[in-house]
């Protein structure tokens, strides 16, 4: 029997600490929780304990959601040890093959349906038009619309191609903005001409290479609502229902972040997203038991005292329902894509100034932080020291000094004005300007092959590692 109580669950994706499904967890799960969302401490067993945690996951709940932000990159769940074994969106969208961004979602895909995770919340469709974006960056394909737009569509039929729902994101965009949603409230301040060429674009190619979900943002959007943040307003919602024709699954960031929930708290978010047109509630990380009966209640209560239609929640469990796919369980050519691979991070690496010469260099990495989205993964070549931003007492040349976004920190910046002559700096991150004078390898992202293009650069002018 389907009750308020039931469906309510039904609309929330929580996250939960480990590496097993806690009982209580599975217990949410017999009542009809929506699903859960892996992160790095869930998936620090490696596949086959991951494998073992969907399965539990579905012996007592067949439909549930098991979800992850695999994006490939910067951006890895599965990878948290050793780094991400495909390149990265922008990476890609450098290297410009669609076949190959197809060949990486694909693979992507695979593995994913392998361990049993049936909606990844990728691919990323912001067009990073800002530079300074603190959160987006190498995640987003590039800067042009037209050009991210393909790759979005080439790299969710990929995806999905392999049985797992694809997830684009963050609607209607957060690549033109210069705060980060999980700590606060970004405002895109385009008008909706610059909106519909730019922002949507993206998106309304994934729509129409068939992607399952769609991830809102945090992000106020005054040309379409002064007031509320995307996951939270029924004008920006009902852009990508009626304009773009969206039919899937509205799935809402992570409602932990401050960009969502400050000030009003998550579980009067959850209301205001499902009224304002969500259907899947991520709530973050390191969630409570507690915590869910808490938004299940607050839901509950909503409908009961009319500000939430009933039709509206039904709606939304029905969608989330019907969300899990069959994974295929075909092989992919692991040499053919290692080829192409190979090949897309050759073309995708770009070197500005001529190098030194490098035989004795040694290798320093500038330990700025990554983002929240990022976490953890690992990130450079091995370091023969590792500095903290602004440090100035370099050892003497020649020296490979690696960072990520440079051009946006400061103290990153300071540290590479003291470099001695004969530094060669190998920016991990956005390309950005600078005024160091230093000849520069830009990687456009951290990945497995992204990092062997590297060192097969360093070798050509002397590296002997």
């Amino acid at each position: 029997m389907t009750t308020l109580e039931s469906l309510a669950l039904a609309v929330l994706l929580p996250s939960f600490d480990g590496t097993t499904v806690p009982d209580d967890v599975l217990a949410l799960l017999e009542e009809g929780l929506g699903g859960l969302c892996l992160f790095g401490s869930n998936t620090a067993d490696g596949p086959d304990a991951v494998a073992a945690y969907s399965e539990r996951v579905r012996s007592v709940a067949p439909r549930a959601v098991v979800a992850v932000d695999e994006e490939g990159g910067d951006v890895t769940r599965l990878h948290v040890s050793d780094g991400s074994p495909v390149l990265g969106p922008l990476a890609l969208g450098t290297a410009d093959d669609l076949a190959l961004t197809r060949a990486v979602g694909r693979a992507i895909g695979l593995e994913l349906a392998a361990v049993g995770i049936t909606l990844d919340l990728g691919p990323v469709a912001d067009v990073n038009s800002n530079p300074d974006n603190p959160v987006i960056g190498t995640r987003s394909f590039g800067s042009s619309a037209p050009e991210v737009a393909a790759h979005v569509a080439a790299w969710t039929r990929g995806l999905q191609s392999a049985g797992v729902a694809a997830c684009a994101k963050h609607f209607p965009g957060h690549g033109d903005t210069a705060e980060d949603s999980h700590l606060a409230l970004p405002v895109l301040d385009a008008d909706l001409a610059t909106l519909t060429a730019r922002e949507l674009a993206p998106f309304a190619a994934a729509v129409e290479a068939g992607v399952a979900a769609v991830m809102t943002s945090h992000v106020v959007v005054p040309a379409l609502d002064p007031a509320l943040p995307a996951t939270l307003s029924k004008s920006v919602l009902g852009l990508l229902r009626d304009r773009l024709g969206f039919r899937g699954v509205v799935v809402t960031d992570a409602l932990d972040m401050a960009g969502a929930s400050a000030g009003r708290g998550i579980p009067e978010a959850a209301v205001l997203s499902i009224a304002a047109g969500a259907d899947l509630l991520c709530l973050g990380t390191g969630n409570s038991v507690a915590q869910v009966r808490a938004i299940q209640a607050a839901l509950v209560d909503a409908v009961r005292s009319g500000r939430l239609p009933e039709h509206r929640l039904a709606a939304a469990a029905d969608a989330v329902g019907g969300l899990t796919g069959s994974a295929a369980r075909a092989l992919v050519d692991s040499r053919g894509i290692s080829e192409a691979l190979a090949a897309g991070a050759a073309r995708s690496v770009t070197t500005y100034g001529d190098l030194p010469s490098l035989s004795g260099a040694r290798v320093v990495r500038v330990d700025s932080a990554g983002t929240i989205a990022i976490g953890s993964a690992p990130w450079g070549l091995p370091a023969d020291a590792v500095v903290a931003p602004g440090a100035t007492d370099l050892p003497d040349g020649p020296l490979v000094v690696q960072v990520r976004d440079a051009h946006r920190q400061p103290e990153v910046l300071a540290t590479l004005a003291a470099a001695p002559p004969g530094t060669v700096v190998v920016e991990w991150g956005w390309p950005g300007r600078r005024a160091d004078g230093h000849p520069t390898i830009e990687a456009r992202g951290w990945s497995r092959p992204g990092a062997t293009a590297v060192t097969e650069i360093l070798r050509q002018a002397g590296w002997e590692q």
